[in-house]
């Protein structure tokens, strides 16, 4: 096997890793969702090596542009970290925005506690406000 490995036991793109041609969502997008999925579930997990960019976007018919692309996204989200010519790796700081994440969650289920909101509004809030990016009001 040349390069890293995403994932267990894979030489190529990584477990499950599909790029739709067909789909409206551009390539880099698909990669990177897939990619963050992988580190938020721990398929890929803390300090594994991504692929270099170039055998990636060969093994996945892209152009190398398009990987560099999902990479920048991806480091600049702290879901990995570039290390030079070591290349790229799952960071530790996908797991503290997960912390930061469940911290936050809890403020918010204090707030609707103290504000009397039915736990059903309050998901559909939070939904509301992940779909559009924007806050929702209660009511």
């Amino acid at each position: 096997m040349s390069g890293g490995m995403v994932g267990k036991g894979s030489s190529d793109a990584g477990p499950g890793i599909v790029i739709d041609a067909s789909s409206p969502v551009p390539p880099f997008e698909q990669l990177r969702v897939q990619f963050a999925r992988q580190i938020q579930d721990h398929t890929l997990v803390v300090g594994t090596r991504l692929p270099p960019i170039r055998q990636l976007a060969a093994d996945l018919g892209l152009a190398a542009n398009t990987v560099a692309r999902t990479y920048r996204e991806l480091e600049e989200a702290g879901l990995i970290e570039t290390r030079g010519r070591a290349g790229s790796f799952v960071s530790a700081a996908g797991e503290q925005a997960r912390e930061r994440v469940r911290r936050a969650a809890a403020e918010y289920a204090a707030v609707v506690t103290s504000a009397g909101v039915d736990p059903d509004e309050a998901v559909r809030i939070v939904q509301a406000a992940l779909i559009t990016g924007t806050p929702a009001t209660a009511g």
